[in-house]
C-alpha cells in the first residue's frame, strides 16, 4: 500500500497548496441553488476520510464486517461547512489524509485482502477500500477546481 499511500500525500498536497489560494467568497459559491459549493465537497472529502477511517482501523482488527452506508447529503446539511473558514477545512481535511496515509503505509500484508462490505454493496478487500478511496478523493478535487477556476 505504500504507492497507493503517495498518491494520496501527492495529491492531498498539492491540492491544498492551490485551496490555499482561493478566498471565502469563492469557496462558498453554489453553482446552482441545492447543488455542494466547494466548501460542501471538501466538507465531503473530511466526512470520507472520518468514514474510513474507522473502515480502515477495523477492518484490521478482524473481518468479514460489514459497515453501515453514509448519507452524504445529510451529513453535509447537518455540519453546515459553509459557515465554516476555508483555511480551517483545507488544513483539517490535509492532516486527516495525511494520517490516512500513515496508516495505509503500516497495513500488514497479511491483512491487505480482509473483506469489508459497506451497505449492501458486493464485498470488497481492505485494500481495494484503500486504492477506492484515494480514487474517490481524485474525483472530488476535480469537482473542487471545476467550481473555484476561472
Amino acid at each position: 500500500m505504500q504507492s497507493t499511500a503517495e498518491e494520496l500525500l501527492a495529491a492531498v498536497e498539492a491540492a491544498a497548496g492551490r485551496f490555499r489560494k482561493l478566498d471565502e467568497p469563492v469557496t462558498a459559491r453554489r453553482p446552482a441553488p441545492g447543488k455542494w459549493s466547494a466548501k460542501d465537497v471538501l466538507g465531503h472529502l473530511i466526512d470520507s476520510a472520518t468514514n474510513n477511517h474507522q473502515r480502515f482501523v477495523r477492518a484490521q482488527l478482524g473481518g468479514p464486517l460489514v459497515f453501515p452506508g453514509y448519507e452524504q447529503d445529510a451529513w453535509v446539511v447537518c455540519q453546515d461547512f459553509g459557515s465554516r473558514p476555508w483555511l480551517e477545512l483545507v488544513e483539517l481535511w490535509r492532516q486527516y489524509n495525511r494520517h490516512l496515509a500513515h496508516l495505509m503505509r503500516r497495513l500488514p500484508a497479511e491483512r491487505r485482502e480482509n473483506e469489508c462490505r459497506i451497505g449492501d454493496n458486493a464485498p470488497v478487500t481492505l485494500a481495494w477500500l484503500m486504492t477506492d478511496y484515494v480514487r474517490h478523493l481524485q474525483h472530488h478535487l476535480g469537482q473542487i477546481d471545476g467550481l473555484t477556476g476561472p
